[in-house]
């Protein structure tokens, strides 16, 4: 539901500009209100988790996210549905940092592990997919008021299973500490580079740089804070490990091509190909059945076969491909052979490089630091999504602005600006694609000297990047 949320919205971004008046530029705080504090968050309630219990934080959560969608839902103003969509930003926090540690700790065996994650992925993945096609359908039907509205009986539900299924967990107590002041740089320094990306074209470049420059600043106090806090959000001790640090940053990548994708493929069928609402959302329907499907079928026995680098590669390319092929949009475009071929790779892409990442990343950790490891993955993927989107969606809107001004007509001004958007996404997707093969290799162990063999240091980590049937050379144990 909290996925779903992040993209439902995106096919009905015409209509609540209509409705609500917002600007090209200033539409896409609609989506940046939820995934700032929700990614700003993440670091703070995953360790209040820890502190309160998993499954207090889970519930809460459960209920500012379906009271926040209530209030998205009566919005009548800009400024009430950007302060809602943010309370359903902290409420996704609160349920999403502690999910994927508990999952870890219900399936330590690694195949079971695997599978788990497998499913975890693709529910995740057909929500972010599938809110395309439920924000279309609503829209058209009863109004974009009701893409929020839909949460409240699925809320409610929830609520009431988690209450009464999941087990009851006891935290170590707020006595043990967290970093309240590092939870408000890290946040600060997010919406400060979104918002410098966002309002670029409308001020000074001096007052973009000085924006920038005072978020890397409050990014630069949030690190030394971790490395002194007695208690911090992040223990920078996790950035030791290679396949840890360079599964985030790949992720980062990828998310931001993809969730890109998302946006501004909705657009690009309404406003350039004349789609309806619902007809957009049933465009994207094949993305949530081929990665729903490829996932639950393929994903899991593919990265126990030919091991998670190699299906990681593969993932990437095919995005990049898919990627690629909307850059070259025409105006006067066809959904069956200008989209769906594009859509069809990008979803197979996506259905293998998640599963993967994700198990190189958490396979990095070490048990002790495996709900920190799922705290910082979920945040680097929100931070990927909302800056990719501020990138993309301000690049689309500059060259579209600027060729109607020239007199273009406004469909291929904005067909130009969006292929513009789709390009930059590509050069992202390929860029994670070059960081994952020069970064994730798995290295092979040196034969053992002599006839007898010390105990075998390999981590998870590099079992998991060599794949089954391999090993690899571990990192220096002074780096864990």
């Amino acid at each position: 539901m909290t996925v779903l949320d992040g993209n439902i919205v995106t096919v009905a971004m015409p209509a609540v500009q209509s409705d609500l008046g917002f600007s090209a530029a200033g539409l896409a705080w609609v989506v940046n209100a939820y995934l700032i504090p929700f990614g700003g968050l993440l670091l703070l309630v995953g360790r209040l988790g820890d502190l309160l219990g998993r499954k207090r934080m889970f519930t809460a959560g459960l209920a500012v996210f379906t009271l926040a969608s209530v209030l998205c839902g009566v919005a009548g103003g800009q400024g009430t549905l950007i302060a809602a969509r943010a309370l359903q930003g902290v409420g996704g926090a609160m349920t999403s940092a502690v999910v994927l540690g508990m999952l870890v700790a219900l399936f330590p065996e690694q195949r079971e592990q695997g599978r788990a994650i497998a499913v975890f992925s693709a529910v995740g993945a057909a929500g972010g997919a599938l809110g395309t096609f439920l924000g279309g359908a609503l829209t058209q039907t009863l109004g974009w008021h009701w893409i929020f509205l839909i949460n409240l009986p699925i809320g409610v539900l929830a609520l009431v299973a988690a209450l009464r299924i999941l087990a009851p967990d006891e935290g170590a107590g707020l006595g043990a500490g967290a970093d309240y002041p590092g939870a408000v740089l890290v946040t600060g320094a997010l919406m400060l580079m979104v918002y410098a990306i966002v309002g670029a074209g409308t001020r000074s470049p001096g007052g973009t740089l000085a924006l920038g420059t005072f978020a890397f600043a409050l990014l630069a106090g949030f690190t030394v804070r971790q490395a002194r806090a007695a208690h911090p959000l992040l223990r920078l001790r996790l950035f030791r490990s290679r396949t840890l640090t360079s599964a985030n940053a790949v992720q980062i990548l990828m998310i931001a091509g993809m969730y890109g994708f998302q946006y501004i493929g909705a657009l690009y069928l309404q406003r350039v190909l004349g789609f309806s609402e619902l007809l957009t959302g049933t465009a994207f329907l094949p993305a949530p059945v081929t990665i729903g499907l490829l996932m639950l079928t393929l994903s899991a026995r593919t990265v126990a076969r030919f091991g998670p680098y190699r299906v990681l590669l593969a993932g990437l390319a095919l995005v990049t491909a898919g990627l690629a092929l909307l850059g070259r949009a025409p105006t006067a475009g066809a959904y069956v052979t200008d989209v769906l071929p594009a859509l069809l790779l990008l979803s197979a892409g996506f259905a293998a490089a998640m599963p993967a990442v994700t198990g190189l990343a958490m396979s990095g950790a070490r048990a002790e630091d495996a709900g920190l490891a799922s705290g910082l993955f979920n945040t680097t993927q929100v931070v990927g999504g909302s800056l990719g989107l501020a990138v993309l969606t301000t690049l689309a809107a500059g060259r579209t602005e600027r060729l109607t001004a020239a007199g273009e007509h406004v469909a291929a001004a904005s067909a130009d600006g969006y292929r513009l958007a789709f390009t930059v996404a590509t050069a992202a997707t390929a860029t994670a694609l070059v960081l994952a093969a020069a970064l994730l290799r798995p290295r092979r162990a040196a034969p053992a000297p002599g006839p007898t063999t010390a105990a075998d240091p390999t981590t998870a980590a590099d079992r998991a990047a060599a794949g089954p049937g391999r090993t690899a050379d571990p990192e220096p144990i002074a780096s864990r």
